[in-house]
């Protein structure tokens, strides 16, 4: 793979985000783009695909398909990867893995092809070096894609993340109910911040809207403190030209000149932000207040709220009177500003009393949440005459 040299390359998200995700390429340089379901498919080269890797914020996944056929049974797909060239692409003293998804016939259960897989690598190793590489199901240098559809057509890709993107390097301490780092960077892309006003969360929890939304703020990379990427693992990957986009990467920081606000009435997840804030080197840009959101008094400039709350999933929770309180502190406290509020409880959220002037339909996890919009403005009228807009 010469850097020159395009190929192509797929961006996997979560569902509801690949619009942003699009977006998001499109400020990289990439003009071309087909969106499917919970992944966006485009072409670049190497540079394209280091930097994908560094600044893409709701993508949690790339992958570089090496080879696409047909299989007629389980041989034939051991015969057709064994074919495969892997000594072009890693050594046999590194480890590999195989992530499989199969829709098949062919097969019972998706592991059954991955063994396969497996061992059709293992074998074209053994029989030209007389060896065979390990295989590391945890960390592994060379994480291997397997796709089959239902019309047994079969996809090869290598992962070029390793780790799923959203680990970004930073979080070191979780609250209980965490949300991944692509997702709540999704939220505030899908939210419109212009990032020319205060950012707040009333439910901060371990800080990761908050983080999200300071490198969003100030232009930082979102994985640049990740020390490992998949491709690093690669016989072709080319240490100078990833040097030279993380070099640039670190010049394109920008100065942000308002207020992101986190507020949580925990003092253990308070301290669990601090750490996480801390290690993403982001002290300096977020404020912390460890109170109740109805107790908190908003600034005088106006700005956006992004909230994750409490959803009640846990056996004895009760939100409805979090959820009624909260849509009374928008209608006080919050004129002129726009809020927006993720939960998969749809009963809860009609405890707000507020009208929602959009619904987004997003994924938390396994839970399908809605991610609603609040426009606030003197008095309720006008709220209750706003027409929602549904994207299901």
């Amino acid at each position: 793979m010469k850097s020159e040299n395009k190929f192509k390359i797929i961006a996997k998200t979560s569902y509801g985000l690949e619009g942003v995700l699009t977006e998001e390429l499109r400020q990289l340089g990439v003009k071309e783009t087909e969106v499917v379901t919970r992944a966006v498919i485009f072409e670049g080269n190497k540079e394209t695909l280091y930097k994908a890797n560094l600044w893409l914020r709701s993508a949690n996944r790339l992958i570089v398909p090496i080879r696409t056929f047909r299989i007629k049974n389980a041989d034939d797909l051991y015969h057709k990867i064994k074919d495969i060239a892997w000594e072009d692409i890693f050594n046999v003293d590194q480890t590999f893995a195989i992530d499989s998804t199969v829709f098949s016939e062919i097969f019972n259960h998706t592991k059954f092809a991955a063994f396969k897989a497996k061992d059709a690598i293992a074998d074209r190793f053994r029989d030209k070096f007389e060896k065979r590489p390990d295989v590391d199901t945890d960390q592994p240098h060379i994480r291997i894609n397997l796709h089959i559809n239902n019309e047994n057509e079969c996809t090869v890709s290598l992962d070029s993340s390793g780790d799923p993107l959203f680990k970004r390097g930073y979080r070191d301490s979780r609250s209980i109910a965490p949300i991944k780092e692509d997702l709540a960077a999704g939220m505030i892309l899908l939210s419109g911040w212009d990032k020319k006003s205060n950012f707040i969360d009333l439910f901060c929890g371990s800080g990761t809207l908050l983080i999200e939304a300071a490198m969003i703020a100030c232009n930082i990379p979102p994985n640049i403190n990740r020390a490992v990427f998949g491709f690093m693992n690669w016989k072709t990957f080319d240490e100078e030209l990833f040097d030279k986009v993380v070099d640039e990467a670190l010049d394109e920081e920008v100065d942000f000149d308002f207020k992101i606000i986190g507020i949580d009435n925990d003092a253990r997840v308070m301290g669990m932000s601090r750490a996480n804030i801390e290690a993403a080197g982001l002290t300096n840009k977020i404020e912390l207040h460890k109170k109740d959101f109805a107790d908190f008094e908003a600034p005088q400039l106006k700005g956006i709220i992004v909230c994750n709350p409490p959803y009640g999933e846990r056996i004895g929770e009760n939100v409805d009177d979090l959820y009624t309180a909260f849509g009374d502190n928008l209608k006080t406290r919050y004129d002129g500003w726009n809020a927006w509020l993720i939960s998969s409880n749809m009963e809860a959220l009609k405890k707000v009393g507020l009208r929602p002037s959009r619904k987004i339909k997003l994924f938390n996890g396994s839970l399908e949440c809605r991610f609603m919009k609040y426009e606030m403005y003197k008095g309720t009228k006008k709220i209750h005459k706003l027409k929602p807009q549904t994207n299901r």
